[in-house]
């Protein structure tokens, strides 16, 4: 079994073509693609963890684009899946808000928004988010990355993938965590009126 991460593939979705820049003529013919590179990579027996806006309010279609992508599929929900979720929660393996896992000696947060920080990452946790398609990859934070379908060409990440492209990732966490500042000494009430008279 092979893991595998995407998010917002926004399938049916007109506008994300423009919105986006994403280089498809038409919903079909964008719809197509995906799941073609789709099931390229990932096989029946695989895993794959979509962080959210698998479709966009096209909950009648959500069902076909399901039955055609190989793999056992986790649902992190995205703000356009509420109407997906209302009928077709059922055909996900799970549905959650946040999720962690582990995973090849790694703990990994998993939220459709990007986070400034997250459980663990001050002892070298990852972060996989969607969201933002591929606009945060430039300035990355820590070891976080952005796995929607835009930032990767409409293909799901391996874990494999994602763990090479956090090897050029800085943690700015890795340092520990800053000093606390000690008060060793309150100053006396004569000490606060001296200061106010200066």
């Amino acid at each position: 079994m092979t893991l595998f991460f995407t998010s917002d593939t926004h399938f049916g979705h007109q506008n994300i073509i423009q919105a986006c820049n994403r280089p498809f003529a038409s919903v079909t013919e964008m719809d197509e693609a995906m799941i073609a590179r789709w099931n390229e990579r990932v096989g029946p027996g695989d895993t794959v963890y979509h962080l959210g806006d698998f479709c966009f309010r096209n909950f009648i279609g959500a069902d076909a684009y399901l039955k055609r992508l190989n793999g056992t599929i986790h649902l992190v929900q995205g703000n356009h899946d509420t109407e997906t979720l209302k009928h077709h929660a059922r055909l996900f393996a799970s549905v959650s808000l946040i999720r962690e896992i582990d995973a090849g000696g790694h703990n990994i947060v998993l939220c459709h928004y990007p986070m400034r920080e997250w459980n663990g990452s001050w002892t070298g946790s990852w972060h996989l988010f969607g969201h933002v398609h591929g606009r945060l990859n430039h300035a990355p934070l820590g070891l976080s990355l952005d796995v929607a379908a835009d930032a990767h060409d409409f293909t799901p990440w391996s874990l494999d993938e994602i763990e090479a492209e956090l090897k050029h990732h800085e943690n700015p966490f890795a340092a520990g965590r800053p000093e606390r500042l000690e008060v060793t000494e309150r100053p006396s009430a004569h000490a606060a009126s001296d200061i106010a008279k200066v």
